[in-house]
């Protein structure tokens, strides 16, 4: 899907999903390299300050640098889980970027990015205060395991 918007600029959405109840935070920043990636974790616990916080994460190199794991060591919470690339739960997370695309974000013209922003902070909040709900995980386990099996099965008989 090709989504056409104009934003005068650019801005870089962290975004996290509580899969317990569905909730999203965002919180935007001009750039998107390791300085603002710690800033994110430390705006999230700050939301959470009396739990452990586990974030699932893509293998994006920005998320495995030398300053992030310092930020780490240092700090208990929040735990980090990285997935490999195309992991099915991601679908949750890549679901709610397409229906911020969809609804928010296509054909839209922004004069300024503090516009595109706010737009994006609205629909958070509106998804929030009307659509969240937990995530639950439908997938048959011993399936999902029978098809590694069958994909490793296969693989192994082309060599």
């Amino acid at each position: 899907m090709v989504i056409k918007y104009k934003c005068n600029g650019t801005t870089s959405l962290f975004a996290a999903l509580n899969i317990l109840d569905g909730r999203v935070i965002g919180q935007h920043y001009q750039k998107h390299r390791q300085d603002e990636f710690v800033a994110f974790p430390n705006y999230t616990a700050a939301q959470f300050p009396d739990e452990q916080v586990h974030a699932i994460l893509d293998n994006y190199s920005t998320h495995k640098t030398p300053r992030v794991h310092e930020w780490l060591a240092s700090h208990p919470s929040p735990t980090f889980h990285f997935t490999p690339t195309s992991s099915s739960w991601l679908n949750a997370v890549e679901g709610f970027f397409a229906k911020l695309s969809r609804r928010r974000l296509k054909h839209a013209i922004f004069h300024s990015v503090p516009e595109c922003e706010a737009a994006i902070l609205r629909f958070i909040a509106e998804h929030n205060g009307r659509e969240a709900k937990p995530f639950r995980w439908t997938a048959d386990p011993e399936k999902i395991i029978a098809a590694r099996k069958r994909g490793f099965a296969l693989i192994d008989s082309r060599h």
